[in-house]
């Protein structure tokens, strides 16, 4: 599909169960593959990135078995991955590319990871570095610093901590971090500089020491890994909604809620979530959102100050929830005012330059934006710009980020929708399931 027409929604309001985390998936599926036994894996996300994760483990002779839908069943390796030389595409996912680096080149073969031409242009010379600083054996077969890679046996020793800056991505140390176990050493993981998107690694540490390998961190930005720890099977594991994708829902239920719609319920996340961007409900409550949380479940809607207004417009560090920062761009063309999202610089290097890209198409909807290095500040227009035609990047969340504007009552043009696929195949029948069409 080159474009969808999504027609102006006059409000939404209902329950939607959401995909399983992308984030979580591919962290359970590559720890269930290295593990010691057979883990089965429910709720796993079926996407592109966990496709390419899942194509890779088998190219690498991991066993999978699809016992239902959402449900697999994964033999582990036991830390030794049975086929030692392979070429390995991963698209454009980056959850998969980075901690199989990591994996690869602290075992004994030979392999070539390589992507679409936007993985490419993605810096993963912090990770290489620190690699190499070990003994790893890479070479670029492209430019330095950027994938495609070719992994050589190498002849790891670690003597001394493991230096990785934290400024560029929170991926690179979570690939050293599901690693460096499989050394049966004990090793330490010193961050450089600034580590950003610190839940992202939470969720890391959290799913290895579900595999049986706990890291003992300090405030001092130092990971300690024990020796002869060892990833063992927990038999059986879910994986949680994803909570990125329960912002495109909680803030329609808020917008829907300023014209008397709403609340929308996701369900799959709450109070027991390990995902840092359940904490886009405080992004909610402080625009003027009224927010519940279960356990399983989060509900927004009206607040008592915003319905029949606007949204409360909000100067806000948004560094440790960097995709659901991206759905708050979105309700800043809700806002009684100028809003402004601070230390976002990580958005340069995901899936496409986030910055750019989500100044440029919010300027089609005639929102004023500012776009600097590492912020956005945005001024929402009296009315959205009807008919926008809004260019998507490849980019699956800045897909479902504009189809929120469709909520401001006009008609709006997504290009290319069809990248939702990457971790939410369904995304615009869902929302359409929950949508009443302006009359």
């Amino acid at each position: 599909m080159e474009f969808l027409e999504l027609g102006p929604i006059e409000r939404v309001r209902g329950t939607v169960r959401l995909p399983g985390s992308k984030s979580i998936s591919n962290r359970t599926l590559l720890l269930a593959a290295l593990a010691h036994g057979t883990t089965r894996v429910r709720e796993v996300l079926e996407s592109d990135d966990t496709r390419r994760m899942l194509d890779a483990l088998q190219r690498l002779g991991i066993r999978v078995r699809e016992e239902q839908p959402r449900e697999l069943q994964i033999e582990g390796c036991a830390g030794v991955l049975p086929v030692r030389s392979a070429e390995l595409f991963l698209g454009n996912a980056g959850t998969a590319f980075r901690p199989l680096t990591a994996v690869l080149a602290l075992g004994a073969g030979d392999y070539r990871l390589s992507g679409i031409g936007r993985m490419h242009e993605r810096p993963i010379g912090d990770l290489v570095d620190a690699l190499r600083r070990i003994g790893a054996r890479i070479d670029y077969l492209g430019s330095d610093g950027f994938p495609p890679l070719h992994i050589h046996r190498g002849s790891i020793e670690i003597a001394a901590p493991v230096k990785i800056s934290g400024s560029v991505s929170s991926q690179f140390v979570t690939a050293l971090l599901m690693a460096l176990p499989l050394t049966g050493r004990a090793c330490t993981v010193e961050i450089e500089g600034e580590l950003i998107s610190k839940p992202y690694v939470e969720i890391t540490l959290n799913t290895m020491q579900r595999f049986g390998v706990r890291v003992q961190r300090s405030d001092a930005g130092t990971f300690a890994i024990p020796a002869g720890a060892r990833y063992v099977s927990p038999g059986e594991i879910f994986v949680e909604g994803d909570a990125s994708s329960a912002s495109y829902f909680l803030a329609a239920g808020a917008i829907s809620g300023l014209s008397g719609g709403g609340p929308v319920r996701v369900e799959g996340v709450g109070r027991a979530s390990i995902q840092g961007d359940v904490r886009f409900t405080e992004v909610l409550e402080s625009m003027g959102a009224r927010v519940r949380i279960g356990e399983n479940w989060i509900e927004a809607g009206a607040g008592a100050e915003t319905a029949g207004g606007k949204l409360r417009a909000i100067d806000a560090d948004l560094n440790h929830i960097p995709d659901a920062a991206m759905t708050a761009a979105m309700l800043a063309l809700f806002a009684d005012g100028t809003t402004r999202l601070r230390n976002i610089g990580s958005w340069r290097v995901k899936e496409t330059d986030r910055i750019a890209a989500m100044a440029a198409e919010l300027r089609k909807l005639g929102a004023l934006v500012e776009d600097r290095p590492d912020s956005l500040t945005i001024t929402p227009p009296a009315q959205l710009t009807p008919n926008a035609s809004i260019d998507t990047y490849d980019d699956h969340r800045i897909a479902m980020c504009f189809s929120l504007a469709a909520l401001g009552r006009v008609p709006v043009r997504i290009n290319d929708p069809e990248c939702v696929r990457k971790t939410f195949p369904d995304y615009f029948e869902v929302l359409a399931s929950i949508s009443e069409p302006r009359p």
